[in-house]
């Protein structure tokens, strides 16, 4: 049998971040015969894909993590790497901070394809978002293609002139939209488990990171709490709860703000979790205040579950593919956010009812280029061509280029 072409993928771990979650649905659905992914990953322990990616016939590769003092070190781990590996057709690189570096070592070293995928439209507060943006400087010119899941990633990452140019191709963070689909039996047995049956569920899913902007969050569902009355939250006659399903580094900080407003016991931190599909059937309202986002996948997989959303507006519109999301500022105060959430409260409770608008939600997020079987075949065209042509087509309706 012919082996097939390896593409090797850069990204800082393999746990269950999103640019993760989004690379391993597309590896799930390769022709592995003719595709198969490997991946380089900037720390030594061990990340939560790395047993199945092997089961799947992919490696796993490791290099230092980046830091300024070690920049001739890391230079020559990557060097290195491709004087012994060279047998990659593409190397995709998610990890923009630092494509800037392996991409061009890993062409001067003769891989045919390197490709730039911006996957966030903004970047950490401080020395560590200055250096980020320092290092993605004039990252255009240091690879062969771009990939960007929007057009303010697009913009972010590669510069306005890149973008306008035409010389960034729309990648959407594209989900298997069918395990998202509304399930009245996994939401009865997951609110059971939860203890939540006769709550009004406020749901969140993302890394506790700055750019989530948990705080404002936790505000908004400070003054949620003060809208319930007898008649319960918005008059769906339940009390509220907020389900935070995810970790990351500021989850105790999280837990305490939790603590000091008050709303501990109505706060469920339930973690990261795999079966992360089955908690969004548990909820009834969705609220993503980010700070800034490449394409959040979670709002993706929000709407095909057919759940009402507010979004920030910080947040692209190259996500919104049914009539299910609402734009709020981030900039109003929470309490603003709150009375919002309340006056849609009745409304996003009957979605929950009414199986017509769900299954109606899920084909539509399909028909915009939300799932990844499409994603996967435009991908397949382009590992097996270098031409971004074949990236084009498939679906009259989905988004094959940058919307306008």
């Amino acid at each position: 049998m012919t082996e097939p072409i390896r593409i090797l993928h850069v990204h800082g771990n393999v746990d269950l971040g999103g640019a993760e979650s989004r690379v391993m649905d597309l590896f799930r659905h390769m022709d592995r015969e003719k595709i198969c992914f490997d991946f380089m990953v900037h720390t030594e322990r061990k990340g939560y894909f790395e047993d199945e990616i092997r089961d799947m016939g992919g490696r796993i590769f490791r290099v230092p993590r980046y830091r300024i003092l070690n920049d001739l070190s890391y230079r020559k781990a990557w060097k290195a790497f491709f004087r012994e590996h060279g047998e990659f057709a593409a190397v995709h690189g998610h990890m923009t901070s630092t494509a800037g570096i392996y991409l061009p070592i890993a062409k001067k070293a003769g891989i045919p394809i390197t490709i730039a995928h911006a996957r966030s439209a903004g970047v950490d507060k401080g020395l560590k978002g200055m250096l980020t943006g320092y290092l993605r400087k004039d990252l255009i010119s240091k690879t062969d293609h771009a990939f960007a899941c929007s057009t303010e990633a697009a913009i972010s990452v590669f510069g306005q002139d890149a973008y306008e140019n035409g010389r960034t191709v729309f990648f959407p963070n594209a989900i298997e939209c069918d395990a998202f689909r509304f399930d009245q039996k996994v939401r009865d047995k997951m609110r059971k488990e939860l203890g939540i049956e006769d709550r009004f569920v406020i749901g969140h899913v993302g890394r506790f990171h700055y750019a989530k902007n948990h705080e404002y969050l936790l505000s908004v569902f400070a003054r949620i709490r003060e809208f319930s009355d007898k008649e319960g939250f918005g008059g769906t006659g339940r009390v509220p709860v907020l389900l935070l399903v995810g970790d990351g580094p500021l989850l105790p900080e999280m837990e305490n703000l939790a603590d000091s407003f008050g709303i501990r016991d109505q706060v469920i931190f339930a973690g990261s979790k795999k079966n992360v599909a089955d908690y969004y059937q548990a909820m009834d309202l969705f609220l993503y205040p980010s700070r800034y986002e490449g394409m959040p996948g979670t709002v993706v997989e929000a709407q095909a579950n057919s759940l009402l959303t507010i979004q920030s507006d910080t947040i692209t519109k190259d996500v919104i593919g049914t009539d299910l999301v609402k734009i709020m500022s981030i900039k109003e105060d929470p309490e603003t956010w709150a009375k919002a959430a309340s006056e849609a409260a009745k409304e996003a409770l009957s979605l929950r009812e009414e199986s017509a608008i769900t299954e109606d939600a899920c084909e539509k997020m399909k028909e915009a280029g939300f799932d990844v079987a499409y994603q996967a075949e435009r991908l397949i065209r382009f590992y097996l061509s270098g031409k971004e042509s074949f990236l084009q087509g498939g679906s009259s309706t989905a988004k094959a280029v940058f919307p306008s």
